[in-house]
């Protein structure tokens, strides 16, 4: 319904779009408390570049074009008014939202520019320097209401979760979703402030275990693993300070997270307590 309703949209069709499935739902690893779907309507062309880490001196930002990302966004907005009406959907900072009824789902939809992220390759150019490539699948990029930029892999985290689950067996998911349920036990059970903690963050907590402790035939003994393999290794900044998120574009832990370290060894420790192990 969100791409016929983008499709339809006169002032869009002059502009690459395309529709990328996201978050927990398409993923798998979505609970009861997390039925929503997460769309990214994404622009290909113009898109935003970023050139830094291959060591240009380039600056990063939109390819040369008129059509700027507030435009997109607004236009995207239109496109679901049209579709939905002014009572179906509301805007929010980072995404619209899509309401539910008796014949849809909730739905977040985010509008993005598609995000290329370019790096020096082994070749040399013309000019016998290296030649810039940009990686793929490519990434999306987008600007909330407030300012804020967000720079997101949905199509690598789909990627590298499909394989962490086939080389545990199945199991990745499987904790990353009873690990899920445990959090909104706890807040629901004496424990209110682990409702805040972030379900992205406790995917990637499982995400960073070894694929051993995931092994065997007991689920009880993989959550053990789990939460006993990130509260030894949440004790300290250096013994985590290399663990990615589960697009491994970026590490865990560090400056501009909205979680920190001890966030997650929190979370660990009073699901380990909650459980009862020992």
């Amino acid at each position: 319904m969100v791409k016929d309703a983008v499709d339809a949209y006169e002032p869009l069709e002059a502009h690459c779009v395309r529709f990328i499935p996201q978050g927990s739902y398409h993923n798998n690893t979505n609970v009861r408390e997390e039925s929503d779907v997460d769309i990214c309507v994404c622009c290909t062309l113009p898109y935003f570049t970023d050139f830094t880490r291959a060591n240009y001196g380039w600056v990063v930002g939109q390819v040369d074009s008129p059509y700027l990302y507030p435009s997109f966004k607004d236009d995207v907005e239109a496109a679901l008014k049209s579709r939905f009406g002014q009572e179906g959907y509301s805007r929010g900072d980072k995404a619209f939202d899509v309401h539910p009824n008796t014949y849809r789902v909730h739905a977040d939809v985010v509008a993005a520019f598609e995000y290329r992220e370019y790096l020096p390759s082994r070749e040399n150019g013309p000019t016998g320097k290296p030649v810039a490539i940009y990686t793929v699948p490519t990434g999306i990029k987008f600007f909330t209401d407030k300012g804020n930029m967000i720079v997101n892999w949905p199509e690598q985290h789909y990627a590298n979760g499909v394989a962490k689950n086939v080389l545990t067996g199945n199991r990745f998911k499987y904790i990353v979703r009873a690990l899920k349920r445990l959090k909104y036990y706890m807040a629901e059970n004496g424990k209110p402030d682990m409702a805040s903690v972030p379900s992205y963050l406790i995917e990637c907590l499982v995400y960073c275990s070894p694929d051993y402790a995931l092994e065997g035939d007991s689920y009880y003994e993989n959550v053990k693993n789990v939460l006993a393999h990130a509260i030894v290794g949440t004790a300290k900044p250096e013994t985590c300070s290399d663990w990615q998120q589960v697009h491994e574009k970026n590490t865990l832990f560090g400056a501009g997270q909205p979680w920190s370290q001890e966030t997650a060894r929190q979370f660990c420790l009073q699901a380990w307590l909650t459980i009862g192990f020992r």
